[in-house]
């Protein structure tokens, strides 16, 4: 018997459905933060995973399932942040804005929502709208006394300002001779400013 014949061969890690996807988007977004959109291809996210090419289709269909699917998991990542702010002792300073901010600048979020909608597939973003009306179910409307209709447009503003401020902030403020956090600054002077002017007629 030979030695290679011998040789215990390696164990495969066995993963439930849902680790195995969320192993998978983990995967996507390193590369996504670290690369840009453009970079997500099957085979690039499938090697970082550790998986087969096979096991990304099975499990997202393709590249569009995958893209598709990371979208949502960072837009549900940030609404359990501002959901948990507001169940946790009152509002987070600026509606969450920082961890806003944080997502779609820092980790990519307004990279991959300008690819999508660049390429024509902004209708896979729908998880947001589900995602606005469950903020609004949560303390939020109740605390603030806010009509619907006025915490949707201050999310919108939100939003606006995070992918401008991911896409362009740090590249336009170093243009315009200002620090690169400039942008983000006036952005979330903007909310605050707009909370202020939210209470005040609440």
């Amino acid at each position: 018997m030979s030695i290679e014949a011998s040789a215990p061969r390696p164990t495969r890690v066995r993963r439930s459905p849902e680790a195995a996807r969320e192993n998978i988007l983990a995967a996507a977004e390193a590369i996504l933060v670290e690369h840009g959109p453009q970079a997500l291809k099957l085979a690039d996210v499938a090697k970082a995973a550790g998986v087969v090419h096979a096991n990304v289709i099975h499990h997202f269909g393709s590249i569009s399932g995958v893209e598709t699917a990371l979208m949502e998991r960072m837009i549900r990542q940030l609404a359990d942040k501002v959901i948990t702010g507001f169940n946790t002792g009152g509002a987070t300073p600026g509606f969450g804005a920082q961890a806003l901010f944080e997502a779609f600048e820092a980790k990519g979020a307004a990279r991959l929502a300008a690819w999508l909608e660049l390429t024509g597939e902004s209708r896979r973003m729908t998880l947001v709208r589900d995602v606005v009306d469950e903020i609004i179910q949560t303390r939020l409307a109740q605390d603030l006394g806010l009509e619907r209709e006025k915490v949707v447009d201050f999310i919108l503003l939100n939003i606006i300002l995070a992918v401008g401020t991911g896409l362009f902030g740090p590249t336009l403020s170093e243009l315009l001779g200002r620090p690169p956090e400039r942008a983000r600054e006036l952005a979330l002077e903007m909310v605050q400013g707009r909370i202020s002017a939210l209470g005040s007629k609440g």
